[in-house]
């Protein structure tokens, strides 16, 4: 099979390599399609993220989806939940497998990520995709489940106003899911013309500065600390702050006396939780529009030029496609997309 791999800064290379073996409870998937994340992103320009550094090459990208090749479930196509969470230690039995004091998760450390035609991961981490989704809706369900897990951190409720900050993928999701949830504004601060639109048609008013805007609830979703310091700004006194951006140079600073005058609570986002059967049934249902985040999509020959595009952030999502992907069926019950 080939298989895409980061052998430091800005050096991906793709080349042949021998099929994994599926164990006891995995099963062998080709990969279709894989969302290249900002956390990906991270490990491509800095060759790590966090305290997390490379240490051998490593197949990244961890918002996938595939079709099972063998066993009773053959032919299925899954979204790859990537997060291996150990289910016995305190965390997970509290429910915060996303804070399992063992997780293993895809592109991430050691264990290599979706950038290769076939992996053999756990069964039980595989979800049916319904017909009416793409291979690519598939690996968008992990963007979601994030801002779904984001969403769940805010406490937002029926009426609250809402400001996200940073409008790459995960953000355009929490603005789709904040209007959903019935916010009565979502405003909206980002630099990039192409992604304000995008913003806009989603739903968002767009703003040039936060200053009065007292906002119940803010998203910060772009890892850098003059969109910290602008959700603080627009945050109301008494508001939530859910910073779910990753900065560069694992550090956040924003300015104390303006989180602290307004007593705001800050959340910090670590992944999500179990969210792939809601995400799933909002994409199923129409309820949310994954397919027009997708702007760009390369086959794995091109895995160098994906990251390259995506770290330009000249579209909305990149999507790589080490296989073939497949077609999604027609579903009557699904409904209206939102347009880009």
């Amino acid at each position: 099979m080939r298989a895409a791999r980061l052998h430091g800064v800005r050096d991906v290379r793709v080349a042949d390599e021998p099929a994994p073996a599926p164990g006891p409870d995995e099963s062998l998937v080709k990969v279709t399609a894989v969302g290249l994340c900002g956390s990906d992103l991270h490990w491509y320009s800095e060759a790590g993220i966090g305290d997390a550094r490379l240490d051998k090459p490593l197949a990244v990208g961890h918002e996938m989806a595939g079709v099972i090749e063998g066993g009773p479930r053959h032919g299925e196509r899954v979204a790859i939940d990537p997060a291996i969470p150990c289910e016995r230690c305190d965390l997970c039995l509290r429910g915060h497998p996303n804070l399992c004091r063992s997780i293993r998760f895809a592109g991430h450390g050691a264990l290599d990520g979706g950038l290769r035609e076939y992996m053999a991961w756990p069964t039980d981490r595989l979800h049916p995709l319904p017909d009416a989704l793409s291979d690519a809706d598939g690996a968008m369900l992990e963007p979601l489940g994030v801002a779904l897990h984001s969403l769940d951190l805010a406490h937002l409720r029926l009426g609250m106003s809402v400001g996200v900050f940073g409008c790459g993928p995960i953000g355009l999701l929490l603005v789709q899911l904040a209007r959903l949830m019935g916010a009565r504004a979502v405003y909206a601060a980002e630099p990039l013309p192409h992604r304000q639109r995008a913003a806009e048609a989603y739903g968002a008013s767009i703003v040039d500065n936060p200053a009065g805007l007292d906002v119940d609830v803010a998203f910060e979703v772009a890892g850098t600390d003059p969109a910290v310091e602008a959700a603080m700004v627009a945050a109301g006194p008494g508001a939530r702050v859910v910073l779910v951006g990753i900065p560069d140079g694992d550090s956040t600073t924003f300015p104390a006396s303006v989180a602290r005058r307004k007593g705001l609570t800050i959340a910090m986002v670590r992944r999500m939780k179990d969210t792939y059967p809601r995400a799933i049934d909002l994409v199923r249902r129409g309820h949310v529009d994954v397919s027009t985040v997708v702007s760009d999509r390369y086959p794995l020959a091109a895995a160098a030029d994906a990251f390259e595009a995506a770290v330009a952030r000249r579209g909305l999502k990149v999507v790589v496609e080490p296989a073939t992907p497949v077609a999604p069926a027609a579903d009557p019950a699904a409904g209206e997309a939102i347009p880009a």
